[in-house]
């Protein structure tokens, strides 16, 4: 495997765990949780670095559906991610609290909370759409295709993930962060620390899924259309 996809790879790994544990904040401890987002801004910048190919080339070339939807979700993912890290920022006692930044709590609090809500969704329908290279590593690694039995039951999994990936989403009641319907996140101190991610992980896989499925449908379209063109 080239080198700099391994590094690809390594990074945007590191990122999504560090997206799962800063879902945590006050059951991981404020410190803890801004030491996480001071890694992921590091890890943001290095991705980017990493994929400046791509974004060199975004004006040029043929623009197809899927094309313009994995860039429509970059955009997003940036513009969620700048909002979370600088209101991050404004709002940080321990980390960057050698910056003189004075004022301006209210508003970077407003702007926190749907930018990391958004941020995690965006971020999950990101991968979700890049899903089938992800398959085509594990594919190389092990060698040899997946059995029939063994599609089936992936794929059985990943219905019962994404199910359990809504459950865990209405129980959290995210559309609340989302849209700030309110303006505390409300954490489960009893909830085990396992059980949380676990609600999250399965709605991670329910966006990954839902991208998945969306980018695989406009491919199979793009297709079928470029075939009758050339009959």
């Amino acid at each position: 495997m080239p080198k700099k996809l391994l590094g690809k790879m390594a990074a945007d790994l590191a990122m999504t765990v560090l997206l799962l544990l800063l879902m945590a904040y006050s059951l991981i401890g404020e410190a803890a949780h801004e030491w996480l987002g001071a890694g992921m801004l590091l890890l943001f910048i290095l991705h980017h670095v990493l994929n400046f190919g791509w974004i060199k080339n975004i004006g040029k070339g043929r623009y197809t559906a899927v094309r313009v939807l994995q860039t429509a979700l970059a955009v997003l993912v940036l513009a969620a991610m700048l909002g979370s890290m600088l209101s991050g920022i404004a709002m940080s006692r321990y980390v960057f609290e050698f910056l003189p930044i004075e004022g301006g709590l209210s508003l970077a609090r407003t702007v926190h909370l749907p930018c990391a809500y958004w941020g995690f969704i965006f971020m999950s329908l990101h991968l979700g759409l890049h899903w089938n290279m992800v398959m085509g590593i594990v594919r190389r690694m092990r060698k040899r295709q997946a059995s029939k039995k063994q599609r089936i039951v992936l794929r059985i999994a990943a219905a019962v993930i994404a199910l359990y990936g809504i459950v865990a989403f209405l129980h959290n009641d995210i559309f609340s962060y989302l849209f700030l319907r309110t303006h505390f996140v409300f954490f489960d101190y009893e909830q085990p620390l396992i059980l949380f991610f676990a609600d999250y992980l399965a709605m991670m896989g329910l966006f990954i899924l839902i991208a998945h499925s969306i980018g695989n449908s406009l491919l199979k379209r793009g297709g079928q259309r470029r075939k009758e063109e050339s009959n």
